[in-house]
């Protein structure tokens, strides 16, 4: 099973996909989709279009020298089968598919470091560009920042009320338990006069 490269923009080709054109010189050409093969056939550069990795790599946003290319090049020659050596090349694709995918993250951050700058001058482009309505938007978040501190303000205010009125309520009860319980203790008062007025009588009629 082999995976082809598109001649166009260089993407992968699975077995069981794509298209295959052969010219009249013999000479085939594979192309990953439609797309590919109509900008062939309308003879455009891939170099110049700027969704392939052809106008990538010349544009350098991607690597295209290193050594790491060197082992995904076609070579005509082919080995007499070795499992040793099948097993070698196998642990070797791995080592440096991990290598070229360290290297090319390394190349980006290289890349995108003077990125700031340039971000910067687009952005007071774009507020040049947009000064008329940027007041409005200024003032649309700036009302819109009041409304939610006086909405906090109404439920703080809202809560504080509550506070106090339930302070208020729980004096009230206290008031209201202090005056049941005066009355109790005036009740017993009242209960232990009479009796002792009744065994007085008592003892009077039988002496």
């Amino acid at each position: 099973m082999r995976i082809y490269e598109c001649w166009f923009c260089n993407s992968p080709i699975y077995p069981g996909h794509g298209i295959v054109f052969v010219r009249n010189d013999a000479k085939v050409f594979r192309f990953c989709r439609s797309k590919c093969h109509k900008n062939f056939k309308m003879k455009r550069n891939p170099r110049k279009v700027k969704w392939t990795k052809a106008f990538r790599r010349t544009a350098g946003k991607e690597m295209s020298v290193d050594r790491t290319f060197e082992m995904e090049k076609r070579r005509n020659r082919p080995p007499k089968y070795d499992r040793e050596l099948m097993a070698s090349t196998i642990r070797a694709m791995k080592r440096n598919a991990e290598i070229k995918e360290r290297r090319q993250a390394d190349f980006y951050k290289a890349r995108m470091l003077g990125k700031k700058e340039q971000q910067k001058a687009e952005a007071m482009r774009e507020l040049e560009k947009y000064r008329d309505t940027i007041p409005d938007v200024v003032r649309y978040r700036q009302g819109k920042m009041a409304l939610e501190d006086s909405v906090k303000k109404e439920d703080m205010e809202t809560t504080e009320a509550s506070v106090a009125e339930a302070e208020e309520m729980a004096k009230i009860m206290e008031i209201a338990d202090e005056s049941v319980r005066e009355a109790e203790s005036t009740a017993k008062r009242k209960k232990r006069v009479k009796s002792r007025s009744k065994q007085s009588t008592k003892s009077m009629e039988i002496s």
